[in-house]
């Protein structure tokens, strides 16, 4: 991997890790038109990147990780479990699943999921304007919801805003909740793959990789700020149709 190439990957992981729009679905598409294989390499690379993300989760939230806030993070480790336990069952079957046609499907039904969520969408019934009123009931459904981002091209980001979101939180919110809980769910799958993919991390590589993790916290933090912004005034419509786009194009260049 050259240093042109850690860029790019740097800003698509920031760009996409927050947005319901599947980072790991984009990753796999730049990796493949990028020509990387999915070696070892590589996939260190994409955990230092991930960690990047995390950190700028950290960042914006800072105020929220202190004990002072514990009753929230109790509703984010209840939101955690399912998807936790389900993956760690079901790991093997679910690597079987990583292919670009799966991810293009995917992209094509958590698109036509958003704009049928959207066209229900009344405000009146999502009550629930500060993250840390969300309750143990809708943190558990929202944990059921994330369950589906198990299947590549669904987007974590994008099932937990859902789940948020069929269980009366407002839009800004259901982000918000979204975020934090990505906190443990990523910290979990980064720490994982570091463990097994430790031996990459040599001098030789060091400058794309530290390259790459400065770009995805950058991107990572300004996207977070920007996205809370656009929910004051906008839709999850335009991601719906994104994501039935990229969908298309894909199994179409397929």
């Amino acid at each position: 991997m050259d240093i042109f190439q850690s860029i790019i990957l740097g800003i698509i992981e920031g760009f996409t890790e927050f947005l319901p729009i599947s980072s790991t679905g984009h990753m796999i598409v730049a990796s493949k038109f990028l020509g990387l294989p999915q070696s070892s390499n590589i996939k260190a690379f994409e955990v230092i990147i991930q960690l990047a993300a995390i950190l700028a989760v950290v960042f914006v939230y800072k105020e929220k990780f202190s004990l002072k806030k514990i009753e929230l993070w109790k509703r984010l480790l209840v939101a955690y479990l399912p998807l936790a336990i389900v993956g760690f069952i079901f790991r093997h079957q679910i690597k079987a699943l990583f292919s670009i046609q799966v991810v293009a499907i995917m992209f094509i039904v958590g698109g036509i999921v958003f704009l049928i969520v959207e066209k229900f969408y009344k405000e009146k019934e999502h009550t629930v304007k500060n993250v840390e009123d969300v309750t143990y009931k809708q943190s558990f459904w929202i944990g059921i919801a994330q369950i589906f981002a198990l299947i590549p091209g669904t987007s974590r980001a994008g099932s937990t805003i859902i789940g948020g979101l069929l269980v009366g939180l407002d839009r800004k919110i259901s982000a918000e909740f979204s975020f934090l809980l990505a906190f443990p769910v990523m910290m979990t799958v980064s720490g994982y793959d570091l463990l097994k993919h430790y031996k990459e991390f040599s001098s030789q590589n060091i400058l794309t990789l530290g390259i790459g993790f400065l770009v995805s916290f950058i991107v990572a933090f300004i996207t977070i700020k920007l996205f809370l912004s656009f929910l004051e005034k906008f839709t999850f419509v335009s991601f719906g149709v994104y994501r039935i786009l990229f969908g298309v194009l894909l199994l179409t260049l397929l």
